[in-house]
């Protein structure tokens, strides 16, 4: 689609309706990204616990993390 068809279309829309599609753009982005970023695995929370490694065997906290659910 044309960039200037778009231009078009929001100036001729009344300016209380322009927050709105700004808006709907807006949530159209921010859909698309989550689609782009679905399914990449995040390891942001590696090393969380690595304060515990010193206090606790691995299995000794499987033990304590099902008693904190």
């Amino acid at each position: 689609m044309n960039n200037r068809v778009l231009e078009n279309k929001l100036e001729a829309l009344p300016h209380e309706l322009k927050k709105e599609a700004l808006d709907f753009i807006e949530f159209l982005m921010f859909k698309h990204h989550q689609k782009i970023k679905k399914g990449k695995f995040k390891f942001d929370w590696e090393g969380g616990l690595s304060n515990l490694q010193n206090k606790y065997t691995s299995v000794e906290l499987q033990h304590e993390a099902s008693e904190w659910r």
